[in-house]
């Protein structure tokens, strides 16, 4: 039998298997069944975690994949939630957790969020990535969306009423569109203010999803680039709300919370 923790951030929730002691090395056919929520435990993305390289900061290293196997590059939500399992492991407030996006730092706030450094947002074409050169301030697709990446790929539509927004049809096929050689995470963004947000989002490889925490650090970085807000916003989402800040130095900080639901057993 193999042990899991089941945890959510903001309603984003993840399946975390520790592999740390004991590799699994598992296959996507087996993340997509156990991601399953009719016939497996289900989530929004698959965590494993794993000993971190000798001779770094890191904690640990994370590895994200989506409902459909997939692999992710970042997942802010998932990061809170490792963050605190590592809190309630070690008390240290402070934890570094690898992705393949790079190190991302995180801190346990005095109120019992998690605050995390989900490092420069990246604004270059190549960065997100696009099929081709070109303005990533307005993509030519429907909505005129801009783009960024957070570690995985970004593109933020800004639209008068989230809920005149056929998002389950635009979702899918913006998700797929050529411009995007890896798919991409696709956001729906109404302004209420110039430190609020409301947001949506068609995650790559799961579909609509309660929360984000990466496509809100992307809403927040695009609606400033576009003049829409402030350097930092609260971003409300299906499940809760998160905190951004895109602070002077380029640094995208995440604060929000992060919950176990339950923790089992399953046969793989």
């Amino acid at each position: 039998m193999t042990r899991f923790i089941k945890a959510h951030g903001a309603g984003n929730d993840f399946v975390i298997i520790d592999e740390r002691s004991r590799p699994l090395d598992l296959s996507a056919e087996t993340v997509r069944a156990l991601a399953d929520r009719r016939t497996g435990i289900g989530c929004d993305q698959f965590i494993t975690l794993h000993p971190p390289p000798p001779n770094t900061d890191a904690d640990l290293v994370m590895r994200i994949r989506n409902p459909d196997g997939s692999e992710a590059g970042a997942c802010g939500n998932a990061t809170r939630c490792v963050a605190e399992l590592l809190f309630e492991e070690n008390g240290r407030p402070y934890q570094v957790i690898r992705t393949v996006a790079g190190d991302l730092p995180a801190e346990r706030l005095a109120d019992g969020r998690q605050r995390v450094d989900m490092g420069p947002a990246r604004l270059g074409w190549a960065d997100v990535p696009l099929a081709r050169a070109m303005d990533t301030l307005h993509l030519p697709l429907p909505g005129d969306p801009a783009a960024c990446s957070m570690g995985n790929p970004h593109a933020t539509l800004f639209v008068p009423d989230l809920a005149d927004v056929a998002i389950t049809t635009l979702g899918p096929a913006l998700e797929h569109d050529a411009l995007f050689p890896d798919r991409a995470n696709i956001g729906f963004v109404q302004v209420l203010a110039p430190d609020r947000l409301r947001l949506r989002v068609w995650e790559r490889g799961a579909g609509l999803t309660l929360a984000c925490g990466s496509g809100a650090c992307a809403a927040l970085v695009n609606a400033h680039r576009r003049g829409l807000t402030e350097r930092r916003a609260t971003v409300l989402m299906d499940g809760g709300a998160l905190d951004i800040e895109w602070t002077q130095a380029g640094r995208v900080l995440m604060a929000g919370p992060a919950v176990t639901s339950f923790r089992g057993t399953i046969e793989l």
